[in-house]
């Protein structure tokens, strides 16, 4: 009994250790993403997409023709409120359960921090949205690498996809196009550019988060001499060796593929090595973003 106990209450820990850590890593990126905006982007008028860039356009609105300051995290809340009411009245309870946290905590966040945080970059647009644009992007790639979600945008487009014929990132990027239409009218075309430019950093530096670098190679290795190539692979690089059997369309004739995967500065010399055997071997390379496994990163060490 008791052994059968601790393997079920292995899972349980594990499961339990992950959501810790979970939660932990999106408090750490919302925390990045509420600076990254109260340091460069919202002090400088750029709305950089999503519900905290339309939020950033109605406060400077009310604030040039009102003279009133409406707090950018209180703005959020309350469009976050309402997408998260009509999101679970269409998709139930649980779907809101996914979401509350990130929609509460980025908010709470952005408005504590703003009187503590300095305006950084004042004088050069340019540099506010390039380092905004990587902070914020910095700041939700670690929140979406342990599941989490902020709402805005990601809601409409969960929204929207089953309704219309697009996928969730193009009905993202679509919202947010909407929202530099809005910054257009409201804050001029040169800082509707601005923002524009601020989602495209953010969003290549989110991919850079959640995949990482490309630091390794995957190459696809067609020739005559496939044993020879992978006996060089395994012993002179050190490196695993796939064969996959493929046909030519070409001749009809079956052949085998060489499929491995090396580090960036083994590339060369794996090149090298085809040659040596195969001259006229016809050999694709391509990025790889992550390997897990035997020669790489330990599966599951950053799950």
């Amino acid at each position: 009994m008791m052994a059968k106990e601790r393997v079920k209450a292995a899972p349980s820990a594990v499961l339990k250790s992950r959501r810790v850590r979970d939660y932990a890593l999106i408090t750490l990126g919302i925390l990045i993403t509420a600076w990254g905006l109260n340091a460069f982007l919202i002090p400088n008028k750029l709305a950089a997409g999503g519900v905290s860039g339309l939020a950033t356009v109605f406060h400077y609105l009310f604030l040039d023709k009102f003279g009133v300051s409406v707090p950018i995290g209180v703005q959020m809340l309350v469009m976050n409120g309402i997408l998260l009411v009509i999101g679970v009245a269409q998709k139930g309870w649980r779907y809101g359960a996914k979401t509350v946290y990130g929609m509460i905590a980025l908010p709470v966040a952005i408005d504590v921090l703003a009187p503590f945080t300095p305006h950084l970059a004042a004088n050069d647009r340019l540099l506010a949205v390039l380092y905004g644009g990587a902070i914020t992007g910095i700041g939700m790639g670690l929140v979406f690498k342990a599941r989490g979600n902020t709402g805005g945008t990601d809601i409409v487009a969960q929204l929207l996809v089953d309704k219309v014929n697009l996928g969730i990132g193009q009905l993202m990027l679509a919202a947010d196009a909407v929202v530099t239409l809005v910054a257009a009218i409201v804050l001029g075309p040169d800082l509707a550019l601005y923002g524009a430019v601020a989602v495209f950093v953010m969003g290549t530096v989110i991919d850079v988060v959640q995949e990482g670098l490309s630091v390794e190679k995957a190459a696809f290795i067609i020739c005559d001499e496939p044993g020879r190539v992978a006996d060089a692979v395994l012993h002179q690089l050190g490196r695993g060796a796939t064969g996959i059997v493929a046909r030519g369309l070409y001749s009809g004739e079956p052949r085998e593929m060489v499929f491995t995967v090396v580090s960036r500065r083994e590339i060369d010399s794996l090149k090298a090595l085809v040659h040596a055997v195969d001259p006229r071997a016809f050999v694709v390379i391509a990025d790889v973003h992550e390997a897990l496994g035997e020669g790489f990163k330990e599966i599951g060490a950053d799950l």
